[in-house]
C-alpha cells in the first residue's frame, strides 16, 4: 500500500503517527524525571499519616472526572451565554454539578443558588466582597492568631497582609482567651461603633461550632449581611452531622476538597427569590445572583476549570450517600477521641476538646513550639501543621498544631487507631523537647534545630518513622 502512495505522504502519515505515538505514551515513558517525583509523593502518602486539617483523599471517580477530556475546554461564561463554541456538554456538566450542590446542602432551588466556578475559596470568598462591597467599605472576621482565615481580612500592626485588607476596611473578632470559644459579647459591643457591612462566620482552625442565629442576630441589629465560610465543615454539613449555616445566612462559600472529599475548587451558595416584604406588602426580592456571577467572571476570572467542576459534582454525588453519612460522623467520633488522648496525657487544647474534624493544639506550657514539633513529626512521617493560638505573637513560629483527622479516617482508621497515632504524636513531641534541652543552639535557632534532625536524628526518631510508616501502610490507600 505504500509503495502506492508518495513520498510526502508517507511523510505525512508518519509525521501524525509520531504526534498520536507521543500523545498515547503513559507519563513513565513520555516523563519519567516527573514520573517518579509523582511516585515518591504516592510513596509518601501511603506511608505516612496524613493530618492537615484541611486535606484529605479524593476518590478514583474524583481523579478520573479531573483527568478527563473537559481538560482540554474553555467555556467562559455560563450555561446558555458562552463566549466559544462548543460548549453544550460543558453547559450540561456545570447544570449537573448545580443541581447536585443543592441537593448535597438540601436546599430548595426556588431559594438558593449556587456559582460552582470558583477556583478554590479564597477566589470565592474574595468574589463575594467584590460583589458585594464597594472599595473600601467595612467587614469583620475571625482574627487569623485566633483561627480564622487569611482571606477573611487578616491585617497585623504593621501590614496589610491580605488583599482582602487591601482593598475593605476590615476589623477582627476574636475568641474568648479563657473559654478558646469565638467572643460573641465582644462582638455585640464592637459592631455598633464598626458597624460592618458583612461579617464572616467561618474559620480555618476553630475546632467548635458557630452559633449562626447568634451571628445573624448580630449582623441584623447593623443590618450587615451575614457570610459563613463552611470551607473545613462543608463534608460534615452536607452528612448532617455538625450545625448548617444555611438556615440563618445569606450567602455560603466552601472549598470542596476538605471534609466534602472533592478536587480543589470553590463554591458561593446564595440566597434566592422573597428577602421581605415593603410595609404595604409589596416583595423585597434578593439580588445576590447576578451580582456573584458577575464578580466571578467576568470580575475575577476567565474559563473556569470544566474538569475540576467535573470532579466537584462526582464528589457531591458521594456526598449524598449513606457510606458518606457514615464517614462523615467517623470523622467527628475519631477526632474526639484523639482529643481525649492528648488531654489525658496532659497536654492543652484550644477551646479544651473539639465539636468537628479538627483539634488545636497548644504546646506553649509544653516549653516547645509548633514549627520544631511539626517538623519533628514530618521526619517521623506524620503531616500536620504549625499553627497560632490565641495569644501568639510570631505566626512563622506559632505556639501550637493544628490537627485533623479526615484523611485518616477515608483510610480506615477508627477511634482505637487514633489512639496509636495521639501515642505517636505524643513521642514526637517528647524527641523535640529533648532536642532543645540537649543542643542549646538548636533551642535558640530554628534553622539550626532543623538542620540536627537533617543530619542528625535522634535515634527515638528513627525509630519511631518506622513504626510510624509500618502501622501507615497497614491501612489501604482509596
Amino acid at each position: 500500500m505504500l509503495s502506492k502512495l508518495s513520498s510526502s505522504s508517507v511523510a505525512s502519515i508518519a509525521s501524525r503517527t509520531a504526534y498520536t505515538c507521543s500523545w498515547s505514551r503513559p507519563l513513565a515513558q513520555s516523563d519519567p524525571e516527573l514520573a517518579a517525583i509523582i511516585a515518591k509523593e504516592e510513596h509518601r502518602q501511603r506511608h505516612g499519616l496524613e493530618m492537615i486539617a484541611s486535606e484529605n483523599i479524593c476518590s478514583q471517580a474524583v481523579r478520573d472526572a479531573l483527568a478527563s477530556r473537559f481538560t482540554d475546554k474553555y467555556s467562559e461564561g455560563y450555561p446558555g451565554a458562552r463566549y466559544y463554541g462548543g460548549n453544550q456538554f460543558a453547559d450540561e456538566n456545570e447544570l449537573l454539578c448545580q443541581k447536585r450542590a443543592l441537593e448535597a446542602f438540601h436546599l430548595d432551588p426556588e431559594k438558593w443558588g449556587v456559582n460552582v466556578q470558583p477556583l478554590s475559596g479564597s477566589p470565592a470568598n474574595f468574589s463575594v466582597y467584590t460583589a458585594l462591597l464597594q472599595p473600601h467599605d467595612r467587614f469583620m472576621g475571625l482574627d487569623l492568631p485566633h483561627g480564622g482565615h487569611l482571606s477573611h481580612g487578616y491585617m497585623s500592626a504593621k501590614k496589610r497582609v491580605s488583599a482582602t485588607s487591601l482593598f475593605w476596611e476590615t476589623m477582627p473578632y476574636h475568641l474568648d482567651p479563657k473559654t478558646g470559644l469565638v467572643d460573641y459579647e465582644e462582638l455585640e459591643r464592637v459592631v455598633p461603633v464598626f458597624r460592618p457591612k458583612l461579617i464572616v462566620a467561618g474559620a480555618t482552625a476553630y475546632p467548635r461550632c458557630y452559633d449562626y442565629a447568634r451571628m445573624r442576630r448580630i449582623c441584623d441589629s447593623v443590618g450587615a449581611i451575614l457570610m459563613s465560610d463552611m470551607a473545613h465543615i462543608s463534608g460534615l454539613v452536607a452528612a448532617g452531622v455538625t450545625d448548617s449555616p444555611f438556615d440563618y445566612s445569606d450567602i455560603v462559600t466552601t472549598t470542596t476538597h476538605k471534609t466534602l472529599r472533592g478536587p480543589r475548587g470553590g463554591l458561593v451558595f446564595y440566597r434566592k427569590g422573597v428577602k421581605g416584604y415593603t410595609p404595604k406588602g409589596k416583595k423585597i426580592m434578593y439580588d445576590l445572583e447576578r451580582k456573584i456571577n458577575g464578580a466571578i467572571f467576568p470580575g475575577l476570572q476567565g474559563g473556569p476549570h470544566d474538569n475540576t467542576i467535573a470532579g466537584i459534582s462526582t464528589a457531591l454525588h458521594e456526598a449524598s450517600t449513606p457510606m458518606f453519612r457514615d464517614y462523615a460522623s467517623q470523622i467527628k467520633k475519631n477526632c474526639r477521641r484523639l482529643a481525649d488522648e492528648l488531654l489525658a496525657r496532659g497536654y492543652d487544647l484550644v477551646s479544651g476538646g473539639t465539636d468537628n474534624h479538627l483539634i488545636l493544639l497548644d504546646l506553649r506550657s509544653k516549653g516547645i513550639d509548633g514549627a520544631r514539633v511539626e517538623r519533628v513529626l514530618e521526619h517521623a512521617s506524620i503531616t500536620v501543621n504549625k499553627n497560632s493560638v490565641p495569644g501568639d505573637l510570631h505566626p512563622f513560629i506559632p505556639g501550637g498544631l493544628r490537627i485533623g483527622t479526615p484523611a485518616l479516617t477515608t483510610r480506615g482508621l477508627k477511634e482505637d487507631d487514633i489512639a496509636k497515632v495521639a501515642e505517636f504524636i505524643h513521642r514526637g513531641v517528647k524527641i523535640a523537647e529533648q532536642v532543645n534541652r540537649s543542643n542549646p543552639a538548636a533551642a535558640k535557632s530554628l534553622p539550626k534545630f532543623f538542620e540536627l534532625l537533617k543530619v542528625n536524628p535522634p535515634a527515638e526518631l528513627v525509630a519511631l518513622r518506622e513504626e510510624v510508616e509500618a502501622f501507615a501502610a497497614s491501612f489501604p490507600m482509596p
